[in-house]
């Protein structure tokens, strides 16, 4: 399986002492062919908020955010990150929009079958999608999770409806864990996208994907 870009992480500080979190909190930009994956700003505010009222772009997540709550939203993931040094990072296109959404790591915070687990995500602008960035970005976070980091392993969930963002999963080389689909236990009994789908990537085999 061929990568879908060239990925570059600076790894010239030694590597932490323990997996999953950084000796300093300098959040260290991931970057590819065509994008960069870096710590927020002020001015990602507005074009974040915009995608995360866009319902299209909200389909498969619970309901659409307010200006308020996206802004909250920022400022909880910029706080994780300043005590981790990575997590869920805003995405620049090098020489186009300086914010398309975020893409990254992050360690959830209720129950995932088998954790507790590293999950890489996604959620870009509708105007960035059927371009290769979700799949280029998350090349970048598996990258810096098993060499940076020294994940063992790093997973991947959504909704069973949700096809775009399995076909990402799938496109990454991440293989479907049956026996792990589980119900989103902050989703209702009932709601239409409660029952998720679970995919896996370990260090060993992304190295091998990797190699090719």
């Amino acid at each position: 399986m061929a990568l879908p870009a060239t990925v570059s992480v600076n790894l010239a500080r030694p590597a932490p002492p323990a997996y999953g979190r950084l000796a300093m909190t300098e959040v260290i930009p991931i970057q590819t062919d065509r994008l960069v994956l870096r710590a927020w700003r002020d001015e990602d505010r507005a074009p974040f908020a915009a995608l995360n009222a866009d319902p299209e772009v909200m389909r498969y997540f619970p309901k659409p955010l307010s200006r308020a709550e996206s802004d909250d939203l920022v400022d909880r993931i910029a706080a994780r990150m300043s005590e981790n040094g990575w997590g869920w990072y805003a995405v620049e296109v090098k020489g186009g929009p300086a914010c398309i959404g975020m893409v990254g790591l992050n360690v959830p915070h209720y129950p995932v079958p088998g954790g507790p687990s590293v999950e890489v995500g996604w959620r870009l602008s509708r105007e960035s999608w059927g371009k290769g960035y979700a799949t280029e970005a998350a090349a970048g976070c598996l990258d810096y999770g098993f060499g940076r980091l020294g994940l063992p392993e790093i997973v991947a969930f959504t909704a069973v409806a949700n096809t775009p963002s399995r076909a990402v999963m799938e496109r990454l080389g991440m293989v479907r864990d049956p026996d792990a689909d589980f119900d989103h236990p902050l989703l209702a009994e009932g709601h239409p996208l409660r029952r998720h789908v679970l995919y896996r990537q370990t260090a060993e085999r992304w190295a091998g994907l990797s190699a090719r």
